[in-house]
């Protein structure tokens, strides 16, 4: 699969053989989703909580007298039936992550890329190198490829004046090569790679 290479300004910087078995897959639904799913999941803090009738700060003594009163029998006021008492079976802090093999996170990404090769939503640049960090300048940059929601995928390290005028563009995310993940490539519409990008995928997946 070629793909041409463009410059930051728009301009033709030749052409990119892309690996077929990572970005010429046939992507599977199911596996992005598993993925996905992982992601989120291992992303959620958890830190929901509500007091049961054990933390509620409350007398424990017995409400009135077990017999002769008529009324229900019952004991401590802390009891989840009453206003100000425990709460029954409610959230607890707790770890919503789960385990995914490495082989299906790794068959993941490769189908996530796949997927933006297959819907031609894939762009190629040779450098993403900025002089100044200027947004304004990288706004009309990202105009003229017509970019106005996508991920962007550097190097093993960004270049600063880059990084800094990107951060205040919304919808653009930007991310160094060790840091590309499915989710992130499926929210954002178009996939943004440097040449770095996709010579370190390739060394990854060989």
């Amino acid at each position: 699969m070629d793909l041409k290479i463009t410059t930051l300004g728009g301009k033709d910087a030749g052409k990119l053989k892309l690996s077929e078995e990572i970005f010429g897959l046939d992507p599977r639904e199911d596996i992005l989703q598993r993925v996905v799913r992982w992601q989120l999941a291992k992303k959620q803090q958890g830190t929901h909580k509500a007091k049961g009738r054990a933390e509620i700060a409350r007398t424990g003594a017995k409400m009135y007298k077990q017999k002769g009163t008529g009324r229900a029998r019952h004991h401590s006021a802390r009891a989840p039936q009453f206003r100000g008492g425990g709460k029954a079976h409610g959230p607890v802090v707790r770890s919503h992550e789960h385990d995914l093999p490495k082989k299906v996170r790794a068959l993941g990404l490769k189908h996530a890329l796949s997927a933006k090769a297959k819907s031609a939503s894939i762009i190629i640049i040779d450098e993403l190198k900025l002089t100044e960090a200027k947004t304004k300048a990288l706004i009309a940059n990202f105009a003229t490829l017509g970019l106005s929601n996508a991920l962007v995928i550097g190097g093993a390290e960004l270049d600063k004046n880059f990084k800094l005028a990107a951060t205040n563009i919304p919808n653009i995310d930007v991310l160094p090569i060790q840091g590309i993940n499915v989710y992130d490539i499926l929210r954002r519409g178009t996939l943004v790679l440097s040449k770095a990008a996709v010579e370190a995928l390739e060394e990854r997946f060989k």
